[in-house]
């Protein structure tokens, strides 16, 4: 079972819902293990991408994997703002509850092993057939202006586990 915080409420998406696609999505990615999901602002974004890749400013999705060892059932964290969220989805056109679902993947995605900045459009391919599959709307790598898409770059870097992860694993 997944666990989903909602430290910003979300209109319309509970923490049931976001679990099942959460499941749905790791399935599809043919990610191993549970996943936690925390849903909050940007000022707690900010704090962990400075704390945890040195970049102070808010973005909207981080991963955080877990370390694997063969008999993992934990694959990892993803950090989600819901105010960028919002902004996204006003921007793109869609609600805001599709927008936290794509971010979910995106970071489903960094937590199977997938790295937009290094893997030659890999993970932007298996994005657009899970988006496809998931019947959701545009993803993050085709928005960004490197592959052509209008909006502002932001930044999905992955980060390194959490002292959340490390001490989940150890239980």
């Amino acid at each position: 079972m997944n666990l989903v915080i909602f430290r910003r409420r979300v209109a319309g998406l509970t923490e049931a819902a976001l679990s099942r696609f959460v499941t749905k999505a790791s399935r599809a990615a043919s990610l191993e293990g549970t996943v936690d999901v925390l849903v909050t602002g940007n000022r707690e974004l900010r704090l962990l991408n400075n704390r945890f890749l040195g970049k102070d400013k808010a973005t909207d999705v981080l991963s955080f994997p877990a370390e694997r060892t063969p008999d993992s059932r934990y694959a990892g964290e993803i950090a989600i703002s819901a105010e960028i969220a919002s902004e996204n989805a006003r921007r793109l056109g869609h609600d805001i509850t599709q927008e936290i679902k794509i971010l979910a993947l995106h970071g489903i995605l960094h937590l199977a092993g997938y790295d937009h900045q290094r893997d030659k459009g890999e993970m932007a391919r298996k994005e657009l057939r899970l988006r496809t599959k998931l019947n959701l709307p545009s993803g993050l790598i085709e928005r960004s202006p490197e592959a052509g898409a209008a909006g502002k770059p932001r930044d999905r870097s992955r980060g390194k586990p959490s002292r959340a992860t490390t001490a989940r694993q150890s239980r």
